[in-house]
Parts: structure tokens; C-alpha cells; sequence
């Protein structure tokens, strides 16, 4: 049982003092973590990694901490919470208020200005939504393998299914979720 097993499975004991102990132990991969998700996000992003774990472990243990069995559940849980902080930052910044339907355009790019990729992280969610409501299993897979960042072979542990049928998934769910995204551009 690693470190952070132990961990958690004291504090779904009840033990308040393995909560101060979780931090600590999972801050570092918790940290490379949102690194990886900031570097997809388009350029500009003013969130930084140490603010978006921050923001996440606040979520994390402010809801229901007696719910993960393993590490694994725990990432997952962490990069859906992030998942949500970026995905709440997206929103935010495109609202007009926040200056939605501007540019920001840094003065040494400005030569170099193009159009973004449509990686859009709203889109995604979006579309993403819209998978969850026609296929529950499929969307989480996703969730695990793109936000947690999960190995095939760890989403099928997760999820309690068979690494092939994980890959079948997988396909349907990437496949079906760029139709959907592009169809609506």
C-alpha cells in the first residue's frame, strides 16, 4: 500500500490529522498534473499550476474525501476538479464583461498573430456534456484518460472494465467528440 493509500484511507476513517498528511504527499504530482493541463490551454492563460492545485485540493477536500479507495481515484478526482476550475476559467474570460470579445495580444506576438487551434476547452466541454447524456460510461472514460491523464490499462481498472473493451471506448468516444465539435463550427 503506497503512501498515499495509507493516507486516504485514514481520512475515509474519519482520522482529521491524515488530512493535514495528504497535502504533503501528493502536492508534487498534483502539481506536474495541472502543469499538464495548463499546457494545453491556448495562449495567454493567466492560471497559473500552483493556483489551479491550490484551488482544486480546496475542492477536493471540502467535498466528500471519503470516497477515493486508491491513488488512482484520488488523481482522477483531482483532474476532474481541475478540469472544472479550467473549464470555469474559460467561461469566465469569454463573458463580455471580462472582455469575451476581445483578443488579447501580447506586443512582442503581434507579428506573429494567427488564428488559434479549435481546441476550444469550452467546446470540449460542451461537446463532452453531450456524450455524458447519450453514453455516461464513455464520457468518464474520457474524462479519466484526457483530464487525469490515466493510462488505458488505469481507466479500465477504474472503470472495472477490460483494457480491450477500454480501447473500443476510447475510439468511439475521440471519434465522436471531434464530429461533434467540428460539425458545429
Amino acid at each position: 500500500m503506497s503512501e498515499v493509500t495509507r493516507i486516504l484511507a485514514a481520512i475515509g476513517e474519519g482520522d482529521s490529522r491524515a488530512v493535514d498528511e495528504l497535502l504533503p504527499a501528493v502536492y508534487e504530482e498534483l502539481r506536474q498534473l495541472a502543469a499538464e493541463k495548463l499546457s494545453r490551454e491556448k495562449p495567454g492563460q493567466t492560471l497559473q499550476a500552483t493556483a489551479l492545485v491550490h484551488e482544486a485540493y480546496i475542492r477536493l477536500v471540502g467535498a466528500e474525501t471519503g470516497n477515493w479507495k486508491s491513488r488512482t481515484y484520488f488523481f482522477a478526482a483531482a483532474a476532474e476538479a481541475m478540469r472544472r476550475i479550467l473549464i470555469e476559467n474559460a467561461r469566465r474570460k469569454k463573458r463580455l464583461r471580462h472582455g469575451g470579445d476581445k483578443q488579447r495580444v501580447e506586443m512582442q506576438d503581434a507579428d506573429l498573430m494567427i488564428d488559434a487551434p479549435s481546441d476550444d476547452l469550452v467546446a470540449l466541454d460542451e461537446a463532452l456534456t453531450k456524450l455524458a447524456e447519450e453514453d455516461p460510461a464513455k464520457a468518464d472514460l474520457v474524462k479519466l484518460r484526457y483530464f487525469a491523464g490515466l493510462t488505458i490499462e488505469q481507466t479500465a481498472e477504474v472503470l472495472g472494465i477490460s483494457r480491450a473493451t477500454a480501447d473500443r471506448h476510447w475510439s468511439y468516444a475521440r471519434a465522436w467528440l471531434f464530429h461533434e465539435i467540428n460539425s458545429g463550427e
